[in-house]
């Protein structure tokens, strides 16, 4: 639930990300691209997207297991030999199809820091996008608001990417009392069946988790990403006094007073529900990066990718 009386933010930093108003958002996406381009250039090399290893159909290197990898990939032959687990990686597909699931229901119109959590997911997904344009890489998305959701077939180059992030930005935003349906979104890229690739989940997770059933067949197909956008508000309730909670996806208001105790069980129920959406993520075989309005977003997908490049050269965490 969110805060409709929250206490004054903080001066707006550099880094956080534009504002991204449906309708016009040109200014705001032109800001945003030099700002990834700035901070991101060169920080991936090689023929193919650098988020995940690339799902080829050729084998690779053996290496040792790391707590996260895919088990289906155990390499038992190495494993006896060697009476250690090793997995056996592929060689990554010079071309790769990626699809980006937007999750814009009304929860992500919402945040009490340095921006909005939907302008963090249209951030999150030029960054994402820039980072496996590579190439003939291609990529779409599905954008779902709860009440429709729309299909962008996937293209490549720049200008396909800009197209592809302007009609995100300029999604309507959905009208307070419609539920999200996230499950709904991911069973658009199940049927039909789709060469394999990869699938960036961008969403805050909240609510109920029917959604975790679709993303596991997806991940049997499929590398995963799952892409957490949070506002501090998620997690913890101020002391503000009395204070008017509304749920944004279904329209319930209720007045109540942040005494101690409701604040330890509200943060206490929010820390159960990220603790059950991060086992799902696992369960599916996602990875998961964690972005936050009031945290360097960019610096945060940096460290995301070079902890991955670290684990694929058989490097520590």
């Amino acid at each position: 639930m969110t805060g409709a009386r929250t206490a004054p933010a903080p001066p707006r930093p550099a880094w956080a990300p534009p504002t991204t108003r449906p309708g016009r958002p040109e200014a705001a996406l032109r800001s945003l691209e030099l700002v990834v381009r700035r901070r991101l250039d060169g920080l991936l090399q090689g023929n193919h997207l650098g988020l995940l290893p690339g799902p080829g159909s050729e084998p690779g290197d053996a290496r040792v297991y790391q707590v996260g990898d895919d088990v289906r990939l155990m390499d038992w032959a190495v494993t006896a030999r060697t009476t250690e687990p090793h997995i056996r990686d592929t060689a990554a597909d010079r071309e790769l199809e990626t699809w980006l699931v937007m999750d814009l229901s009304a929860s992500l119109d919402f945040g009490t820091v340095h921006c909005e959590k939907r302008d963090l997911a249209v951030a999150g997904a030029s960054a994402l996008a820039y980072l496996t344009r590579n190439g003939a890489n291609r990529i779409g998305a599905v954008i779902s608001t709860g009440d429709r959701t729309r299909r962008l077939p996937p293209g490549s180059g720049l200008p396909h990417i800009r197209s592809l992030i302007r009609e995100i930005a300029d999604t309507p935003r959905a009208e307070q009392g419609v539920r999200g349906d996230l499950g709904a979104a991911l069973e658009q890229l199940r049927r039909p069946r789709r060469r394999r690739g990869l699938v960036v989940v961008i969403s805050d997770f909240l609510g109920p988790l029917d959604w975790a059933r679709p993303l596991r067949a997806l991940g049997a197909r499929h590398q995963l990403l799952s892409v957490e956008v949070l506002d501090r508000r998620d997690l913890e309730l101020p002391d503000v006094g009395t204070v008017v909670l509304a749920d944004p996806e279904s329209g319930r208001q209720r007045e109540v007073e942040t005494t101690p105790r409701l604040r330890r069980d509200f943060a206490a129920a929010a820390a159960a529900h990220r603790a059950e959406v991060g086992r799902e993520l696992r369960r599916a075989g996602s990875a998961q990066l964690t972005l936050r309005t009031d945290s360097d977003w960019i610096a945060d997908i940096v460290r995301f990718v070079v902890t991955r490049k670290r684990q694929w050269s058989g490097g520590t965490r």
